[in-house]
């Protein structure tokens, strides 16, 4: 870590952090709440590491008053949370649970009386499992499902709310939860998963039209973005990570915002496009956006991979720190990607917000038993100057929300994976800010003195 202060972000830069609903709520079977795809996908032997669930998770569902007081402690200006369709609608259609809402509402409520803004996610991850069981993001009728829940949130919540994000990293849904297999559902369709990306921006661009009939004043999506680096100046390297560009970062990020999608031959897909486009979907999925939210971790280095339904192979990023996770640390990756948006889609992107950007760290305990993690204060000091490097260039970017506020449910990892500025005894629940937090709080301080 430099020296050197911390560069000055605009007065009314936003100052966030990000969790998600089953990855800190616990209480999957309350209030009757339904279930959703990853409570029966961590039933499945041998998917999540040690056969974690995120049954009890951070117990923030009972516990979401401390956390609050702790997101006032920081001096945060916004919260980015999801909401859990099936704490709505336990079935993801039909039958509205007013428990389920009235949980938001508090919750809602509490931080808008310590001056934090609420910024709810409409889908991180948690679908209905009923709903997949009907076809779940291979069945366009969905996405149409999906704006019925958005509505019925808005009608409740948008008077206080002003901005809401519809969908969180569609690209990790298609490819980890239908291609792959290793996120909920648990489907390894490979290139067979396509339709789920279609239909997941349409469900988008549906909740969309429904969360501004219903009074929300701004809507965004969010994806993670990666800068996609060939592993040699080979043709066939280059040719294999604009393949993964085009997976990762363009088909997404296209369509919404220039109403087509890009080239997809590389992955045997015609001319004529994917079969699961009607008529009319792409004028629906590019409404305007009043922003993007954009999760960045760390770039993809690529090889070619031959006669592979997938042309590309990722290899290691050496000659660079790791999390504990083992992602490399990268923070002018987060540069790269803000200013290649900027070159790319020019005045058709919005402002943008970093939804999520951070590491896990095993813990250093010191004697008096607090956590001194100098690895995540490193990371964190890196990227906020990275991100205001790519400002200074010109990227209009309106906010950053550091993933996360605790340590969370880390999906297949389980509960190995600690993100968060506050450490959390899964055993007791107990809470400790981590020496991080306390970089935080004075940063934010510092920066809206």
């Amino acid at each position: 870590m430099t020296d050197v202060p911390m560069p000055r972000f605009p007065g009314d830069f936003t100052w966030g952090v990000a969790t998600s609903a089953y990855q800190i709520e616990g209480a999957v079977t309350e209030d009757g709440r339904g279930e959703s795809i990853w409570d029966v996908f961590c039933r499945k032997p041998g998917v999540i590491r040690d056969g974690h669930t995120g049954a009890v998770a951070a117990d923030h569902y009972h516990r979401w008053s401390t956390d609050v007081g702790l997101m006032a402690e920081l001096g945060l200006t916004a919260y980015r949370f999801s909401i859990a369709w099936p704490r709505i609608q336990p079935d993801g259609k039909g039958q509205v649970s007013d428990a389920g809402l009235d949980f938001y509402d508090r919750l809602a409520d509490a931080l808008l009386a310590h001056g934090i803004t609420p910024v709810p996610t409409l889908y991180h991850w948690d679908l209905p499992q009923p709903l997949e069981e009907d076809g779940g993001w291979l069945a366009r009728d969905t996405a149409h499902r999906f704006a019925e829940y958005a509505t019925l949130a808005a009608e409740r919540l948008a008077d206080r709310i002003p901005m809401w994000i519809t969908l969180n990293e569609p690209f990790v849904v298609t490819a980890f939860g239908y291609a792959l297999g290793i996120h909920a559902p648990g489907q390894s369709l490979m290139l067979g998963a396509l339709p789920t990306a279609h239909h997941q921006l349409l469900g988008h661009g549906l909740a969309t039209s429904a969360l501004r009939a219903a009074g929300a004043e701004q809507v965004a999506i969010t994806n993670n973005h990666s800068p996609a680096w060939p592993a040699t100046d080979g043709a066939a390297d280059v040719a294999a990570a604009d393949a993964y560009d085009t997976l990762h970062n363009r088909m997404f990020a296209d369509p919404l915002l220039l109403g087509r999608y890009p080239d997809l031959s590389a992955f045997g897909v015609g001319p004529a496009g994917l079969d699961c486009v009607l008529d009319g979907d792409l004028a629906v999925i590019s409404a305007p956006l009043d922003a993007l939210g954009v999760n960045y971790y760390n770039p993809t280095r690529l090889s070619a991979l031959p006669d592979s339904p997938l042309p590309f192979r990722m290899e290691p990023i050496p000659g660079y720190p790791v999390t504990a996770f083992g992602w490399p640390v990268i923070p002018s990756g987060l540069t790269e990607v803000l200013t290649l948006f900027a070159d790319r889609y020019g005045d058709r992107l919005p402002p943008i917000y970093i939804t999520e950007n951070g590491c896990s760290v095993n813990d250093d305990v010191s004697g008096d038993g607090t956590m001194d993690d100098q690895p995540r204060i490193r990371y964190l000091d890196g990227h906020l100057r990275a991100l205001h490097d790519a400002m200074t260039a010109g990227v209009d970017v309106r906010g950053y929300f550091t993933w996360s506020l605790m340590d969370n449910f880390e999906w297949s990892e389980g509960y190995h994976q600690r993100f968060g500025l506050v450490h959390v005894d899964f055993e007791t629940q107990r809470r400790t800010p981590r020496a991080s937090f306390g970089w935080y709080r004075d940063l934010i301080a510092a920066q809206r003195r």
